[in-house]
């Protein structure tokens, strides 16, 4: 058989499995429709999107996952399928920290998929007021980087939000130097978001000594002045890219290789176990020696482990302050729930902000 008729040969095999795809593609389309009409004619008014249901069939896909693709490749697909279904069940609207073209952008899509609607917001007390009203389904926050550590106005709008966390995204953030023309030798500005310039001190130390740094509001903004000013750039990345026609000049500029951003999805409704799942809390109580020793003996007590622990002024008295903790495990776990249980003897208030599914890269 020579080259050419091996090639058709394959080609033709790859034309069948396409048909084939799209085949089941939409068959899984006509269950969503089918599962949209069994709740409405139940009288449910429970939202169509369950993020533990999510949770479970992208985790059981990466683990049968068998290659080529990797585990992550195949689960992103299959993110976006679910979007797509999702989307003739329910048109969500995600409210997040914009504006477009944002790495909080890219998290959103990177949870919801692409079939969801985005709505960005100029700041984090607008997307928790944008949810709290009802007019968008969901939000998109940043909590903390690995770098630079935890966005502190994300954690004091739960002092006075209803709403509850309901997922979480981790996003490995690289950021890139972009320009609309040129090249490193004619920059004489970058524009960037503080966080970034933070995250990438160092190379710009050592490539660009001489470039006046200036800070903007997003590191879309500042793609936005890169695009319209010559002889300057921005640290961004790719969605910035994209949107704003920029050139590459310098890629992954980031000082630490592994800088990664973590978000919370916020809304209304609590989210059932899945079985790989975190809970976050905010405790405070009376300043007294050893109130913090005494919070977290519980949770060693049933033997839970505790991934992250904050503290932030309660704002109603100095040097009063309010704890952060993220603990594996769903509340509903009977070790989790004993530990509250515990807790709550211990502290003057015990909130549980949510628990949800544990996010992966």
């Amino acid at each position: 058989m020579s080259e050419q008729d091996e090639l058709q040969k394959i080609r033709e095999r790859i034309d069948a499995l396409d048909r084939q795809i799209q085949e089941l593609i939409n068959a899984r389309a006509e269950c969503a429709q089918d599962v949209a009409r069994v709740k409405r004619e139940s009288g449910q008014n429970a939202s169509f999107y369950r993020p533990e249901r999510e949770a479970e069939v992208l985790a059981e896909i990466k683990r049968r996952n068998q290659g080529p693709l990797s585990a992550e490749e195949m689960a992103r697909l299959f993110r976006e399928i679910m979007s797509a279904c999702l989307a003739l069940e329910e048109s969500l609207e995600i409210a997040y920290l914009g504006p477009a073209g944002t790495f909080t952008q890219a998290a959103a899509l990177k949870h919801f998929g692409h079939s969801v609607g985005t709505v960005p917001l100029p700041d984090i007390a607008e997307v928790f007021r944008e949810v709290e009203s009802g007019s968008a389904h969901y939000g998109v926050v940043p909590v903390e980087n690995s770098t630079e550590g935890v966005v502190t106005h994300t954690l004091d709008r739960f002092m006075l939000s209803p709403l509850q966390i309901c997922g979480e995204v981790q996003l490995r953030i690289h950021h890139h130097l972009l320009a609309a023309q040129g090249d490193r030798a004619s920059i004489s500005r970058v524009y960037s978001h503080q966080q970034s310039f933070a995250q990438c001190r160092e190379w710009l130390d050592g490539h660009l000594p001489q470039a006046e740094r200036v800070t903007v509001s997003s590191n879309a903004e500042a793609a936005r002045r890169a695009a319209a000013e010559p002889g300057t750039a921005a640290i961004a990345g790719d969605a910035a890219s994209e949107l704003y026609q920029l050139n590459v000049l310098a890629a992954n500029i980031e000082d630490e290789p592994d800088n990664t951003t973590r978000f919370l999805v916020i809304g209304h409704d609590g989210v059932p176990p899945c079985g790989s799942d975190k809970t976050s809390l905010m405790v405070s109580g009376p300043n007294r020696p050893g109130l913090l020793h005494e919070l977290l003996t519980p949770l060693s007590t049933h033997g839970i482990s505790m991934t992250r622990l904050e503290s932030r002024p309660s704002r109603r008295g100095i040097w009063d302050y309010v704890f952060f903790i993220d603990i594996e495990g769903h509340q509903a776990d009977a070790n989790v729930a004993a530990a509250l249980k515990e807790m709550e003897q211990k502290a003057s208030v015990v909130k549980v902000l949510g628990s949800y599914p544990r996010a992966v890269l």
